[in-house]
């Protein structure tokens, strides 16, 4: 039996994680073992908790709780406690999901103590390193054992960078598995918003500053005045205080979405406006 260690922090990568857990679950019950770890990156119930419940993950054997902080202490306390998880137990391997500091963090933590890394979403670049997440993702693929890369684009760039033929698997898209999943489930249990236009921000160079913030919102304000569309936002936590005292005609915001309700709104929606 292999003890696999799964690092997750972030919504994205609950999303992620469900589809590789209920392969495990189903096809290798007898071969694999999964323990996850929750860093507590993204800890609001919104973005965190109601993820497990809904996809059907099960529910993390560790959970960090680190929470929110500069990105040096964030993944410096993210690394020390992972490490702890990894030495008080016998693991064959990690699997890291993404480009958060989670990811990065779970990444040196194994490779430090010589456990293979196994890097979903591997081989993606911006070429934009003041992006804090290109940095992560190019450091994770660099102490990574396997790297699985889900487009052509993304093991060309492996390539670039000198990994062997051996380290990268075209693996495919994650999250295409978990839309053709859950896709059937929303549309029979979500009703969406009546919106024509789903409108998601949540990187930092827009949503930390609330000049640039301001800016893109009456654009899109302007833009779906004009032509007599409604706009939903669903506003990640840190971004709400930034949105004080900025009113507009045509954008309601809400709470985050759940993946089941994001899914919903896609079908429903006729444009999809996204920093991501």
């Amino acid at each position: 039996m292999k003890r696999i260690l799964t690092i997750v922090g972030a919504r994205p990568q609950f999303i992620k994680a469900a589809a590789i857990s209920h392969v495990i679950k189903e096809k290798y019950p007898d071969s694999i073992s999964e323990d996850i770890l929750h860093t507590g990156q993204h800890y609001d119930d919104s973005m965190s908790g109601r993820f497990f419940d809904e996809l059907d993950i099960p529910r993390p054997k560790y959970n960090l709780g680190v929470g929110s902080a500069p990105h040096g202490a964030q993944t410096a306390t993210m690394l020390k406690d992972i490490e702890e998880v990894i030495l008080s137990n016998t693991y064959d391997g990690i699997i890291v999901y993404g480009d958060t500091n989670s990811t990065l963090a779970g990444a040196l933590a194994a490779s430090k103590q010589h456990l293979p890394v196994y890097h979903i979403e591997a081989g993606l670049r911006s070429f934009n390193r003041n992006m804090p997440e290109e940095i992560n993702r190019i450091l994770t693929d660099h102490v990574s054992h396997l790297l699985f890369a889900p487009t052509q684009t993304a093991v060309q760039n492996l390539r670039n960078e000198g990994f062997t033929e051996s380290s990268i698997l075209l693996s495919g898209d994650v999250m295409l598995d978990n839309v053709r999943h859950y896709a059937p489930i929303a549309a029979a249990s979500q009703t969406p918003h009546d919106a024509d236009i789903l409108l998601t921000l949540h990187r930092n160079f827009n949503a930390d500053s609330k000049e640039r913030l301001n800016n893109i919102l009456s654009a899109i304000d302007a833009f779906a005045s004009e032509h007599h569309v409604h706009v939903l936002f669903p506003v990640h936590p840190r971004t709400r205080q930034m949105l004080e005292n900025m009113n507009f005609n045509s954008i309601q915001t809400t709470e985050p979405l759940s993946d089941l309700q994001t899914l919903a709104q896609l079908d429903r929606s006729r444009l999809v406006m996204t920093d991501s």
